[in-house]
């Protein structure tokens, strides 16, 4: 809102007037030094009130106006309801009057009409006292109800408030979630960039799965096989573990122990699922199917980087759970192909487990957490917990 009126003694203006014609009226506006029409901004000018003062005002005004007509309807009503009480009743002790047998007697006539002069003042009075307390009574309800308006108006005003209050917030968290999805995708490119590094390095060292290599390895004759050997107590040298043939069909996903435990040795110890590198004895973080709750009480005595391997009961695979320097990571190995490698967080493929494991003891497995494997986790309890998958 704007005001229109005298510029302050500061300010240089000048204000001219043209000659009006009854053909040709029109207004010739005040005009600044900078040759701009002149307004001030109310709240702003020499004695002017504030907006909050002013609108305060208008509300209160508002709510009082409000409040004294519906008081005037109530009035009226009230007002009616008195004068139809009094009149009936003073109707009622006339008739009553006329009634009597002695005041049809002519020397009575004029103790009655006395009679009936005192009944009306008595009426009278008590018409204006209960007038009085009626209009006391709405007085007081007019009063009650501007506070309901005041209130009622000013709760609106504060509704807007807070409307553009939430406007302005909304704008906010839009602009914040707008930076934080192009962060994100920032992220997500340095992740591929990341990846494909990786790739690169893993190629170059070998470690991506080479079928053909693998063959070879399971072609062998029997005389030239080498004897797996594993860390079960017991009297006498090791004994060899025989290499079953693959005769039957695997399930889509693990039923039972009994399933997996069969899946391992028909498919996995021919690949040396869980044994060292060229030699003859289980890795030191191969564990059997034990629970997630297990693997994290094997760990939680451990520094951060300590991992063990176990086999799952989800998937045709494994888990690898880590330590964390506050908790635990688990990930997810499949191992249903012809290669190993993680599920949703590393593309590398691997022809043996071992390779896995060897390859992010030196490479990242995920770029936000940085996780590299480095102490392996061993057995607590004898005997091991993978005993039922060499027996």
């Amino acid at each position: 809102m704007v005001t229109w009126g005298r510029p302050p003694d500061s300010r240089e203006m000048s204000y001219h007037l043209s000659p009006v014609a009854a053909s040709d009226k029109h207004i010739q506006w005040l005009l600044g030094a900078d040759g701009e029409v002149w307004v001030w901004i109310m709240g702003e000018g020499p004695g002017d009130k504030p907006y909050e003062a002013i609108s305060e005002e208008l509300i209160a005004e508002r709510a009082r106006l409000q409040a004294q007509r519906e008081a005037e309807e109530l009035w009226r009503q009230k007002e009616a309801e008195i004068t139809k009480k009094f009149r009936d009743a003073l109707a009622n002790e006339k008739a009553r009057i006329l009634a009597e047998k002695w005041k049809v007697e002519m020397e009575d006539r004029k103790a009655a009409k006395v009679l009936e002069e005192r009944i009306q003042e008595e009426f009278k009075r008590k018409e204006e006292e209960e007038r009085k307390r009626g209009e006391e009574q709405i007085r007081l309800q007019e009063e009650q109800r501007a506070k309901e308006l005041y209130w009622t108006l000013k709760q609106a005003q504060l509704h807007c408030q807070a409307s553009e209050k939430e406007e302005q917030e909304w704008e906010e968290q839009l602009r914040r979630s707008k930076a934080a999805d192009e962060e994100r995708s920032r992220r997500a490119q340095r992740a591929r960039d990341e990846y494909r590094r990786h790739s690169l390095r893993a190629i170059q060292k070998g470690t991506v799965a080479g079928l053909s290599s693998m063959f070879r390895e399971l072609g062998q004759s029997h005389e030239q096989e080498p004897r797996l050997y594993h860390h079960l107590p017991g009297p006498g040298p090791p004994q060899p573990l025989a290499l079953p043939v693959r005769t039957w069909e695997r399930p889509l996903r693990p039923v039972s122990r009994d399933v997996i435990v069969r899946w391992f040795k028909e498919e996995q110890l021919p690949r040396r699922a869980g044994f060292e590198r060229n030699t003859k004895f289980i890795a030191p973080w191969f564990h059997g199917i034990i629970s997630r709750e297990d693997a994290e009480d094997l760990l939680e005595n451990m520094t951060e980087g300590a991992f063990l391997v176990r086999v799952s009961e989800k998937i045709w695979g494994y888990t690898l759970s880590y330590r964390l320097q506050k908790g635990f990571k688990h990930f997810l190995v499949d191992a249903s192909g012809d290669f190993y490698s993680f599920l949703g967080v590393d593309p590398n493929r691997h022809a043996t487990l071992t390779d896995l494991v060897d390859f992010h003891k030196e490479e990242i497995i995920t770029v936000s957490g940085g996780e590299l494997l480095q102490e392996p986790c061993g057995q607590r309890d004898s005997p091991p917990d993978y005993h039922p998958l060499f027996e």
